[in-house]
């Protein structure tokens, strides 16, 4: 691209120039960054190109990984690193005297998702790119993504997210691929030649066009494609108004998961489903037949990856233009299908296993529901000759049963691989949650333990502590990030510990500024940064953090020779719009932290912070500052995890539960690199099953308890009235369903151990260089290896040259 800066800065300013039409003295950040933004997509088009002609050419096996959610952040000073060309842009800019930093912050964070899902997939993505393997995403362009989180008087307020204002420099339209998706109308059915034929007829079209976006490797010439779909009006001719169905065609691309609490809720979340995956799909049936022709060995060139249920349309979509269009055989389209479809299960919870009712499914997805029903008729007959006369169980397996479709089911039954996140999580679904499917498919079912992308969360989060490691073991875990475990040998080593604390320290201040900045909180850097930041949702217990929080102010308060280390406990967590519960919760932690921030008499050992609107671009900022991650969820609920990876990645020390992959964490470390407390997953579920759990016994025999549930209901907040009722009620009435009484009593110890443990500076240091040297399992490098190889079949490609 350029081989020096003044190379560089000769092309951005003639470039800034001639696409502004403007001096660069008069020229804005946002001028600045959409030049060099189009400059750095100008130049990895030409890789692009060569990587599609160099896996047509090697007619190598690829991957689609399909997601209602990717999560990207932003993408410069990614782009930039993954190209190696990060420093020479920083000293060019430097010398025109702008800070890159400054640049980056004109680009708005990309929120197509909620939370670790689509992280996951965004870090995958990466992966592949850089692993040179031939993976691709496809997803929804939506146009305002997840909300934009503004916290008024401590309640959650949402407001439209807009991450394209001002356009979005990595995208290009390619309007000449669109494809036309049909919703509504019928089904008419003919023979033809001895042969049924189904014609979709009178449906309403809804075009497709897809924006594609460069995925770029890291030191490799691979550039990948993530590929979303814009909804716009068809140009077919349709008979209703014209208006109303304008609006209604562009709302299936507008919001990330519309509120399904009703009916037109329910329509709008399908039709986004169906609306990914036909149009992906037949994207990719399109391209292949370019270049293959029939698709009778489309199995073996192609694989389809469906993230959660979400995409599990995938299955009947595929069925029918095998059926509909190929014109195969249902037993020929079924093995191609099979075969080229897996699963990734992401939770055990059963409101996320989604279902939908068969009056709205069948008239808005007639051919599809027909499709679906014969698979069900099919497996059902299966499951009758494997247990004849055993109604029940087939009835629990059914994909179609009591007016509603399971798509979990249906995802179990048309795939030939389904995975779990972590290994507990894997277990729990082939012991419990699935119990059943894996009885009939243990072949298929499979474990793949998450992973995160070091090059974000450790090379662009935090570079002094990318240059220390690089300093200490070299460059080479980058490419192999296991060989972190080559930091083990600085354990004993008090300067290389003294330059992690140093680097701490600094971290640490760059968050202060920044809580201050966006709150007016002034917060004590030399104090514990206790952080909880991921999606706000009962399991995940921000409830039993700010509990506990309320547990130590009252001791500061009442007993005089109580002693703690300063601690600023950080909270970051959107809540869905309606989920009361939730939001109820955040109201909590916002009160909590009024009531304790200004008190005085407690002598600042105690802060309280939320910071608004969680994303990727704030979570650079938490991670590296992080001393405590809180992974504390009620154990068996959290399927992996993936916040506590990058935190462990930047040296900060779990406190969890046995849960999802604080296991795999703790087994990695060791017992005496983490703070492990509370019910272990079988203990939970034998409470589901058997019952035997009363939190009435936990609130009368532990006056700790009962003081800090009294204060949500009995004034000890000035103002807020029956503000708290609700969370009172869920812990005592309802039985504190996610056992946040049963482990308050194991929370308030293992803080203590926290507390004891960080005053050894030398002892927090050493667990600290642990937890960071051994997270090099957790990359999503390896993750993608094992798909790659174990599930998808592919193979890295080496470096195309055309001749």
């Amino acid at each position: 691209m350029f081989s020096n800066k003044m190379e560089f800065k000769e092309t951005f300013l003639r470039r800034l120039e001639m696409t502004c039409g403007k001096s660069f003295a008069e020229s804005t950040k946002r001028d600045q960054y959409d030049t060099l933004g189009n400059m750095i997509r100008e130049y990895v088009s030409l890789n692009w190109i060569e990587t599609k002609e160099k896996n047509r050419v090697a007619k190598n096996k690829q991957v689609y990984y399909l997601s209602i959610e990717f999560l990207l952040g932003r993408l410069l000073r990614h782009n930039l690193i993954n190209l190696k060309i990060d420093q020479v842009v920083s000293e060019g800019l430097a010398e025109l005297g702008i800070h890159l930093d400054e640049i980056e912050d004109v680009e708005v964070d990309a929120a197509l998702g909620n939370g670790g899902l689509g992280r996951l997939a965004a870090c995958f993505l990466d992966s592949l790119a850089s692993l040179n393997l031939p993976g691709h995403g496809c997803g929804i362009r939506y146009k305002h993504g997840l909300f934009e989180q503004k916290i008024v008087d401590g309640y959650q307020v949402e407001l439209p997210e807009q991450w394209l204002r001002h356009g979005h420099v990595w995208e290009v339209r390619k309007a000449d691929l669109s494809i036309e998706v049909p919703f509504w109308g019928k089904v008419e059915v003919s023979e033809e030649n001895g042969r049924m034929i189904f014609r979709h007829v009178n449906a309403e079209m809804i075009t497709a066009v897809p924006y594609d976006m460069p995925v770029v490797g890291y030191e490799t010439e691979t550039v990948n494609t993530l590929r979303l779909w814009n909804a716009e009006p068809s140009p077919y001719p349709i008979n209703r108004d014209i208006m109303q169905y304008k609006r209604e065609t562009e709302s299936v691309s507008e919001f990330l998961y519309p509120d399904d609490t009703h009916d037109e809720g329910k329509i709008l979340r399908l039709k986004q489903q169906y609306f990914l995956v036909s149009a992906s799909i037949r994207s990719i049936v399109r391209s292949y037949r370019k270049q293959y022709g029939s698709l009778v060995d489309f199995h073996q060139h192609i694989s389809i990856h469906i993230n959660d249920t979400h995409p599990v349309l995938a299955i009947p979509e595929l069925m029918r233009i095998l059926i509909d269009e190929e014109q195969l055989s249902w037993d020929e389209a079924w093995h191609i299908t099979l075969n080229t479809i897996s699963y990734t299960n992401h939770t055990t919870l059963a409101e996320a296993l989604e279902k939908w009712p068969i009056r709205i499914f069948q008239p808005l997805l007639p051919r599809i529901y027909m499709i679906v029903n014969e698979i069900n008729e099919r497996f059902c007959k299966n499951l009758w000759d494997l247990y004849p006369g055993d109604w029940n169980r087939i009835e629990e397996m059914a994909i179609i049963a009591h007016d509603q479709i399971k798509m979990a089911h249906l995802a179990l039954v048309g795939s030939h691989s389904v995975n779990g996140v972590a290994e507990l999580h894997t277990e729990i679904l082939k012991k419990r949650e699935m119990k059943n499917f894996y009885e009939v498919y243990p072949e298929k079912f499979n474990n793949k333990t998450n992973g995160i992308t070091h090059r974000r969360w450790l090379i662009k989060s935090n570079p002094k502590l990318t240059d220390l490691i690089c300093d200490a073991i070299g460059n080479d875990w980058i490419h192999k990030p296991e060989l972190l475990e080559k930091l083990e040998a600085f354990k004993e080593d008090s300067v290389f510990l003294n330059q992690m604390f140093l680097i701490k320290k600094l971290n640490k201040e760059l968050l202060a500024k920044r809580i201050q900045d966006q709150t007016g909180i002034v917060v004590d850097t030399s104090s514990i940064f206790d952080i909880q930041v991921k999606r706000l949702h009962a399991y995940k217990r921000q409830l039993l953090n700010i509990l506990h929080i309320m547990h130590l102010y009252n001791r500061l308060k009442e007993d005089s020779s109580f002693n703690m280390y300063p601690r600023t406990f950080i909270f970051g967590a959107k809540a869905s719009p309606g989920y009361y519960y939730a939001k109820k919760i955040i109201k909590l932690i916002n009160t909590v932290a009024e009531k304790v921030n200004n008190d005085a008499s407690i002598n600042g050992k105690l802060k309280v912070v939320f910071l608004e609107n969680y994303r990727v671009s704030l979570a650079e900022d938490i991670f590296p500052a992080a001393d405590v991650s809180e992974q504390i969820s009620t154990a068996s609920k959290e399927a992996s995890g993936t916040g506590n990876m990058k935190f462990m990645m930047n040296g900060a020390l779990t406190v969890g539960t046995l849960d999802g992959a604080n296991i795999e964490i703790k087994d990695r470390v060791g017992d005496e690199n983490i703070f492990i407390f509370g019910l272990k997953a079988e203990e939970v579920l034998n409470y589901y099953q058997h019952g035997g759990y009363r939190s009435m016994e936990y609130y009368h025999h532990d006056k700790r308890i009962r003081k800090v549930v009294d204060q949500l209901t009995n004034g000890f907040f000035e103002g807020v009235e029956d503000e708290f009722e609700a969370i009172y009620d869920s812990l005592l009435m309802q039985n504190d369903h996610y056992f946040v009484l049963r482990d308050f009593a194991s929370y308030i110890q293992i803080q203590r151990d926290v507390d004891t443990a960080y005053k050894n500076q030398q002892k927090w240091l050493q667990m600290s260089l642990m937890n960071i040297a051994k997270s090099g399992y957790f990359s999503s490098d390896r993750t993608i290896e094992q798909y790659a190889k174990e599930i998808w079949s592919i193979k890295p490609v080496g470096q195309f040259t055309t001749s």
